[in-house]
């Protein structure tokens, strides 16, 4: 699941571009998933609440980069 269009409406297509890359659905269903889901529903809460600017932006690349992390360390689990 990405985050859902109607949250991106009317956003800077900075914040439009990172967001793409929390989508879920490729992963399979378990623990790489809800790893991923978890970080895309931030992110989405994210968008909702603060407004656009170099600080969500940078938040954003930071929150994703972190979300790879987690999901490599739910490899493990997995």
């Amino acid at each position: 699941m990405a985050i859902p269009k109607d949250v991106l409406d009317g956003r800077h297509p900075g914040v439009v571009q990172i967001a793409r890359y929390f989508d879920a659905a490729h992963l399979p269903e378990g623990v790489l998933r809800w790893t991923s889901q978890a970080c895309a529903e931030l992110a989405a809460d994210m968008i909702v609440e603060l407004p656009d600017g170099p600080e969500l932006t940078a938040g954003l690349r930071k929150l994703l980069e972190a979300k790879d992390c987690f999901v490599r360390a739910a490899l493990d689990v997995s």
